[in-house]
């Protein structure tokens, strides 16, 4: 069960560390966005980890109150729920 819980989590937090990679990319060229719902989406899911390490290696969305401080909360969530698991 915990085996299964940190590869789920671990592939969304790739997938959503993935995301703010290229989200960051199509702001850079002024192109189309990924919407900020779709990455709250893949945070809430399982992918907060990867989103704040996202976030903060490509410096994406770090000045966003909902992402500074979201992204964190949720992070702490998933590992609280490995952890009690």
């Amino acid at each position: 069960m915990k085996v299964a819980l940190i590869s789920y989590i671990a592939v969304l937090s790739l997938i959503l560390c993935i995301c703010m990679y290229m989200d960051k990319q199509r702001a850079i060229k002024q192109e189309w966005r990924i919407r900020e719902s779709t990455l709250f989406v893949l945070a809430i899911f399982g992918g907060a980890i990867g989103g704040v390490l996202g976030m903060y290696l490509f410096r994406h969305k770090t000045k966003h109150n909902s992402f500074a401080f979201g992204f964190p909360l949720l992070a702490a969530i998933h590992v609280y729920l490995i952890v009690s698991v």
